[in-house]
């Protein structure tokens, strides 16, 4: 599978802009649905060496196409965030989990920091939970979202006090199984490098990286 193909794909159906991924260099496009960002915001996305960037409106994308520095523009940013790829016939499966309905992660969910918490994106999946038990609690846990394009967005979770033993490992590689069983595309993102660690043991190639601005007023 031809993984930077794949991703590009994806990021241009969330920008609403079919064919406008480049093969190289930077585009800038005005894309006022854009998903690649909050509303309003510009939203870039790099994969494989290449540069797809969104703006709201012509006066965004004009100030971004005639600015080197785009930091320098920022009132406020998100990111950037890595981004990882499966090709399926690189998968490295670490054993298995217990699935459970994503209710029963309550418990996990509410031990660990907020930043954590939002982090992983536990909340917001929509597969099982794929889970590890110490002393009769969960203290790992794994699923992923749909995305558009037949995309699962892994998300991940391990207790503070369990990490460093492979449980995130093992919690994903079921989910990620599981996303395999339905001919999904698997995408790891992450900033923390112990996650992305996870990620590349379980054969995700790390091939680009987004990131979002919000435009100082002009």
């Amino acid at each position: 599978m031809d993984v930077v193909a794949r991703a590009r794909q994806l990021w241009e159906v969330l920008a609403d802009r079919p064919g406008s991924f480049p093969g190289s260099g930077t585009a800038i496009v005005v894309a006022p649905t854009s998903k690649l960002c909050p509303p309003g915001w510009c939203g870039t996305v790099t994969i494989g060496g290449a540069t797809l960037v969104t703006c709201p409106d012509e006066a965004s994308a004009q100030a971004m196409r005639t600015t080197g520095e785009w930091d320098d523009l920022a009132a406020r940013t998100l990111g950037p965030a890595h981004l990882a790829y499966l090709d399926p016939a690189r998968f490295r499966p670490a054993g298995s989990a217990d699935a459970v309905a994503k209710d029963e992660l309550r418990g996990l969910l509410g031990v660990v920091d907020q930043a954590d918490v939002d982090e992983c994106g536990l909340e917001e999946i929509d597969s099982l939970a794929y889970t590890l038990e110490a002393k009769g609690e969960i203290v790992a846990a794994a699923g992923y979202k749909r995305w558009p394009d037949d995309i699962a967005h892994l998300c991940v979770l391990t207790h503070p006090e369990h990490r460093g033993r492979g449980f995130a490992r093992r919690v994903a590689s079921a989910a990620v199984e599981a996303a395999l069983s339905e001919g999904l595309f698997g995408q790891w993102r992450a900033r923390p490098v112990a996650s992305r660690k996870v990620a590349a043991a379980l054969g995700f190639q790390d091939i680009g990286t987004q990131f979002s601005l919000r435009l100082k007023e002009r």
